[in-house]
């Protein structure tokens, strides 16, 4: 009912129980009648459009059309439309999109403002929470809340930001700034001033914010719940963490950064030509002694090379036919006696400063390819699968036999503390040996006539090649590296107290030589094909140092020098190549030692040493 001629009011229309309510569901016969026009109208669509043409795809609006196959006529379905289902409404439900729209008005996602709308650029002090003064046609200010709310908008971003704001009560310092760099005027909406009011007093105020990017990055950084604000204090000079090596990250002041491994020259320091060395894997044909000495079989002639001088000379010659050459060297540890074995079964003993041999012991049936001195007593290992013990100060000099392996042996190493052997053979086998077993007594040995004969303390068969490369650690008490051959490659180590092999390593080439630092947990292994190369290990973790290449055929033996610092290779390519591979304690090169002088072994005067204790008749 009109109120002097006017409209009703949405109030009063409430009120008018008479009228039907809007938006209120359909009773049962207005239901039923809504179905049937819509089963017509869907009729009647689906005839119109089965006579018209498809069009090409296109934009409509924005929107992507797409050809839609013609609806077959059926039972229609019930209108959502005031039907007896009910689907909420997603969108509706968002209680900040429903406070956003109550509080402060304007479209639907929070974009623009009403047409017409003017946002103030400073709030009126005193103002009414959510209201904002905006300017009217006389000029004059108004106050009406409702009229600005609806023309001053925020988007549901800024609004979200602004209630997390103040719901977690951030520090005066941190207030207004968004994580993402986005300025929020947090105090304004905690004051209850509307935010889009507070947004525009905060630009129109200054731009404090715009001038420093980096505060504001660092503001935000700060504000993080999970970020540490402070590192830890430096320590006070001279502290020493006694968990450092647990926790120290290896960094800053006072932290030394340790090199993984220490640079290693590629390239040989000296080359020397060798002519007809042999290419045999089983022979040992070059060892270096305490005065610096090296000798070098070259088929059928040894040839002694003085580092420190460079002069070469001849020291014998095998005499015993053509088909005789030599087949192994090995200098006594303390003097300048060389052992030679020969082709033709023989052990001949040689004073190097006087180039004249000593004595010829006989006692193998084939050839002697391995040599090995343990004071006094020289041990020989042959082609007739025995080693034979030699006490070079009697004229018995056989004392002892020792017997296990089936073919040649070409591998002999005595322990630096001279209580154990190691023999490898080709026969696959690698045998320990004691030494107060296999020394016996010279002197019932000789009297008697007789030669004991020993069983090894182990025999260990884990290598699938032949054993020629032996070495005893240095610096460890019973720890021996070995090397098998082509079908093997391995290189393994074993505890010769127990037996058992504690570490290996697959070499992928044939491992001819092995040779230990003494100052370092290193050691340098000579191989085969394919490379030809000689490789720097690191012990106990076996990761490749260095490789050094610059043979061309494979490198059959190697030795040390007496200052523990360049090892000498010989190879089938007939060249002695010198390596300074092994860095002395200092880390320096290692000096040349003058002529005539012996180095590192704590021998003064080798010759003198050995001339009141040996003998050789």
């Amino acid at each position: 009912m009109a109120l002097f001629g006017g409209s009703v009011a949405p109030v009063d229309e409430f009120h008018n129980f008479t009228s039907a309510l809007p938006g209120a569901p359909l009773t049962r016969w207005e239901r039923k009648a809504a179905e049937a026009a819509a089963a017509a109208a869907l009729t009647e669509r689906s005839s119109s459009a089965a006579n018209i043409a498809p069009t090409t795809p296109g934009r409509s609006n924005g929107r992507r059309s797409r050809p839609r196959t013609p609806k077959s006529v059926g039972k229609p379905k019930t209108p959502s439309a005031g039907g007896d289902r009910y689907i909420p409404c997603r969108s509706g439900m968002s209680m900040d999109m429903g406070r956003l729209a109550l509080n402060f008005g304007g479209k639907e996602n929070g974009g623009e403002p009403d047409e017409g709308a003017i946002s103030t650029s400073v709030a009126a002090p005193g103002a009414v929470p959510g209201a904002s003064t905006s300017s009217t046609d006389d000029g004059a200010s108004s106050s009406d809340g409702d009229s600005d709310r609806d023309g001053c908008t925020l988007s549901s971003r800024n609004y979200n930001l602004a209630l997390a704001s103040s719901l977690l009560e951030s520090s005066a310092s941190n207030d207004g700034v968004d994580t993402d760099g986005d300025e929020v005027m947090t105090d304004a909406v905690c004051a209850g001033v509307a935010p889009a009011t507070a947004a525009s007093t905060a630009v129109s105020a200054g731009a404090g914010a715009d001038t420093s990017s980096a505060a504001a990055s660092a503001a935000a950084a700060a504000s993080k719940i999970l970020a540490f604000k402070r590192k830890a204090p430096a320590p006070r000079d001279g502290y020493v963490n006694s968990t450092r090596v647990l926790y120290s990250a290896a960094s800053g002041p006072g932290v030394s950064r340790r090199k993984t491994f220490r640079h290693v020259p590629s390239v040989p320091t000296k080359v020397l030509d060798a002519p007809e060395m042999l290419d045999d894997y089983y022979l040992n044909l070059l060892d270096w002694n305490a005065s610096n000495i090296l000798a070098v079989a070259l088929r059928d002639t040894v040839y002694l090379w003085n580092a420190g001088s460079g002069t070469i000379q001849e020291l014998c010659r095998t005499s015993t036919g053509a088909d005789d050459y030599v087949t192994s060297v090995s200098w006594i540890a303390e003097g300048n006696y060389l052992a030679v074995g020969t082709n033709s079964a023989e052990v001949q003993i040689w004073d190097a400063d006087k180039l004249a041999r000593l004595r010829t012991m006989r006692s193998h049936a084939g050839r002697v390819g391995a040599l090995a001195w343990n004071g006094p007593v020289l041990s020989s290992g042959s082609r007739d699968a025995a080693i034979h013990h030699h006490d070079v100060r009697i004229a018995a000099h056989h004392t002892a036999t020792l017997a296990a392996h089936t073919q040649e042996v070409c591998g002999l190493k005595w322990s630096p503390n001279g209580s154990q052997l190691a023999s490898g053979g080709n026969d696959n086998l690698l045998c320990v040996w004691d030494a107060a077993v296999a020394g016996g007594s010279t002197t019932s040995t000789a009297t008697s006539g007789t030669v004991p004969t020993q069983a090894p303390r182990h025999v260990l068969t884990a290598h699938t090649a032949a054993v020629k490369a032996l070495a005893w650690c240095p610096w460890q008490t019973n720890l021996l590296a070995t090397g098998g051959g082509t079908a093997d490659r391995h290189l393994r180590f074993w505890n010769t107290s127990s037996g058992a092999c504690v570490n290996a390593v697959d070499t992928r080439s044939q491992v001819c030589s092995i040779v230990w630092n003494p100052a370092d947990k290193e050691l340098l292994t000579s191989h085969g094909f394919s490379q030809n190369q000689l490789t720097l290990w690191k012990y106990p973790s076996l990761t490749r140092m260095a490789e050094l290449r610059g043979h061309t055929s494979r490198v059959l033996h190697t030795a040390l020098s007496p200052d523990g610092q360049t090892v000498v290779s010989g190879a089938a390519d007939e060249t002695l190549r010198f390596w300074n591979v092994f860095a002395g304690e200092s880390g320096d090169a290692p000096a040349p030692t003058a002529p005539g002088t012996t180095a590192a072994r704590g021998v003064k005067d080798g010759k003198k040493a050995l001339s009141g204790s040996l003998c050789i008749r």
